[in-house]
């Protein structure tokens, strides 16, 4: 599989197949990888998919799957033929779904798809867990749920800049920690209310960025993606 120059998934976030192929190039491009949700998959699925990656690109597929065990573990291996090196599962899904996704995945070998637990979503905070009936802490219920994914075979973890020190702590060195949210300096948070820049996401321990609208709403996606990785290069 093609490597990108840069721990990066640009969040290409459109149904439309020609606006994906255009911001996957300009993506690509920078030597970022592409990650890509369920509005795309929605409207395109796997052919979509197929059209607009070119073979060897990085490839996030960001479908957050939770459903019954069975369901889930029939669904990744219907979308691990393209070969994705990450897909996403809620990790609120609990030990019987987490298992079964795990097991799934063993039989496509050692190149097979990396499975990602989801915590708590980077628009969720205190107030919001506590709607939903949640008690704890939104680092508590973070690290509550990386350890049950990884404890039942989940490859690491989908989880927001703040909580990077305290899943390290917990989950060690070697942890596969993917992290939405980022900003470059300067740009606007949007709707993430816990944020980093990605030269501090980096430094405190992510193995992976996903960057979004800093690239995708901007009026030069390719220049904005290349002042990021010279951004990350000069950081180097």
């Amino acid at each position: 599989m093609t490597q990108s120059s840069h721990p990066v998934f640009c969040a290409i976030d459109t149904p439309d197949l020609d606006r994906a192929r255009a911001l996957v190039a300009a993506a690509t491009a920078a030597g970022f990888g592409v990650k890509l949700g369920k509005e795309f998959f929605a409207a395109q699925g796997a052919t979509g998919v197929r059209l607009a990656v070119p073979p060897g690109t990085p490839l996030f597929l960001d479908l957050k799957f939770h459903d019954i065990p069975n369901t889930v573990a029939s669904a990744l291996k219907a979308v691990a033929p393209l070969k994705p090196t990450f897909i996403t599962l809620h990790a609120s899904g609990g030990p019987g779904m987490l298992k079964a996704a795990a097991e799934a995945m063993r039989e496509f070998g050692p190149d097979r798809p990396k499975l990602l637990g989801v915590t708590v979503l980077t628009s969720l905070d205190q107030s919001d867990l506590a709607a939903i009936g949640v008690s704890g802490s939104v680092e508590a219920q973070v690290l509550r749920l990386a350890k049950l994914a990884i404890d039942c075979g989940i490859d690491g973890i989908v989880a927001a800049p703040s909580e990077i020190g305290a899943l390290r702590a917990a989950l060690g060195p070697q942890a596969i920690l993917v992290i939405p949210g980022i900003r470059p300096a300067g740009s606007a948070a949007d709707d993430q209310k816990r944020v980093l820049t990605p030269a501090q996401a980096l430094s405190a321990g992510a193995s992976w960025l996903v960057i979004g609208r800093p690239i995708t709403a901007a009026a030069d996606p390719a220049d904005a993606a290349r002042a990021i990785a010279s951004e990350l290069a000069t950081a180097a």
